[in-house]
């Protein structure tokens, strides 16, 4: 039986992605601009946006099989 991804665990998934890779987008606007509110709200707005693509691509990919193994149990009690 393959397994199935909950609701619950995609958006922690995505939330935590998210902060990594908003951060990282704050760091780089920092080093361009040098401006902190400007890199915050450049982190602030990438993170909102992007947590709910990546939950929406998330749950897309979890309806594909492509890549996945489903071997049946070698027993069953």
């Amino acid at each position: 039986m393959g397994h199935v991804e909950s609701h619950y665990r995609s958006i922690v998934k995505a939330v935590s992605y998210r902060i990594l890779g908003s951060a990282t987008t704050a760091g780089i606007f920092y080093v361009l601009t040098g401006k902190g509110s400007l890199s915050l709200g450049a982190g602030a707005l990438d993170m909102v946006l992007k947590i709910g693509v990546y939950f929406v691509h998330e749950r897309i990919w979890n309806h594909i099989n492509f890549g996945r193994s489903t071997k049946a149990p070698e027993y069953e009690i």
